[in-house]
């Protein structure tokens, strides 16, 4: 049955209306959109597609597409539509275009065939920006990656050049004769110098040991005393403390044993002890109070000194950032304190410090929970 005059120009509406849309939806879309014949020439762009290289319509028109396509994508490029005209759609293509005031843009195609029409209908993405993000950040891990090929280059060669000396310092101790020695003064003064020679062949060892097999990212966890750890600590700088007059008192009933990196625990006493001892209060000797607690099913070690102190409110989270000094000391190198920081950091744990200026300050390590 024929259609009425009014059914006839009702559908032509209807039609007409669905192709303003779908022609207003291709002009203002933000992607770029194409028709490409398989004679490799635009046959309809959107706006965008000018915005984006550069070009009028007319001169993207004028040209093979490949023309426009940077120099080194051209073999790819020509090979992917080969796919397309086979009847196989293309998806998340790359490639390289050249705009024409020279700069290079990198596109994203999605393009879907018709072989019947002999045409290409294809959207693409900018993913410039993306790009350069992708650049920057393997640029940043190439130079990390060169960084620590160095850093490992280096310490090979101090593993040689430190041990040496130390080992040789140690041989020289072996060959005195204490028995030949009559002053209990200068037989002491041996003793702690070979104990701290051999503490510090020790330190020198494990630490090297760490950085060459790169066992940061995989440190050793295991089960150790606290106890322990305090001593050897206490024995290596007993000079230090002794000088000083520091005082140091600890109470580890409520626990003794966690899982820890045995050289990092050490480290965390040794650098907050010999902070504790260096920027020691004014007129008064060294109080330093180490414990542990209990809170819930929480491990906490808590160190506190009655030193100069500073201002943690003040200073915030810069107080473990690497080369943050507070206290104007010449040998002051704002390294320990980040180191104490990695060190809880990289086990899962976390530490917490308050501190008031001339009113001491009291470090709050919370060890990484097993359950």
């Amino acid at each position: 049955m024929p259609l009425s005059d009014t059914e006839y120009i009702s559908i032509l509406k209807t039609q007409y209306f669905e192709y303003e849309q779908l022609n207003k939806f291709f002009n203002l879309s933000g992607d770029l959109l194409c028709i490409a014949g398989f004679d490799g020439y635009f046959k309809r762009i959107n706006p965008t597609v000018s915005q984006v290289l550069g070009y009028t319509q007319e001169e993207l028109m004028a040209q093979p597409i490949n023309e426009f396509v940077f120099k080194e994508d051209k073999v790819d490029t020509q090979q992917s539509r080969v796919h397309v005209y086979q009847g196989k759609p293309l998806l998340g293509f790359e490639n390289r275009y050249v705009t024409k005031s020279g700069e290079i843009v990198w596109l994203s195609w999605t393009s879907m065939p018709d072989i019947e029409k002999q045409l290409v209908f294809a959207i693409a993405k900018n993913i410039t920006e993306k790009k350069k993000i992708e650049e920057e950040r393997n640029n940043f891990i190439a130079n990390l990656t060169q960084v620590n090929q160095d850093i490992k280059q280096f310490t090979r060669m101090a593993s040689h050049d430190i041990r040496s000396p130390i080992s040789n310092m140690l041989s020289i101790f072996n060959l005195f004769d204490s028995t030949k020695i009559t002053d209990p003064d200068t037989t002491e003064l041996l003793r702690l110098l070979k104990n701290t020679s051999k503490n510090l062949n020790d330190i020198v060892n494990n630490f090297l040991d760490v950085m060459i097999n790169n066992d940061r990212l995989n440190a050793l966890v295991e089960q150790l005393s606290l106890t322990e750890s305090l001593e050897t600590v206490k024995n290596s700088i007993s000079t230090l403390i002794a000088d000083s007059g520091a005082v140091i008192n600890s109470d580890f009933s409520a626990f003794d044993f966690v899982k820890f990196n045995r050289i990092y625990m050490d480290s965390i006493f040794l650098n907050l002890i010999t902070n504790a001892i260096k920027y020691g209060g004014a007129n008064r000797p060294s109080l330093i109070n180490i414990h542990t607690k209990k809170d819930g099913a929480v491990n906490q070690l808590i160190i506190s000194d009655n030193g100069s102190g500073f201002d943690s409110e003040k200073l915030k989270d810069s107080v473990f950032g690497l080369y943050q000094t507070f206290h104007g000391n010449s040998d002051s190198k704002g390294i320990g304190l980040h180191l104490v920081y990695t060190h809880v950091t990289s086990l899962g744990g976390h530490i917490a410090v308050q501190s008031k200026v001339d009113e001491g300050t009291t470090f709050t390590i919370t060890f990484r929970s097993e359950k």
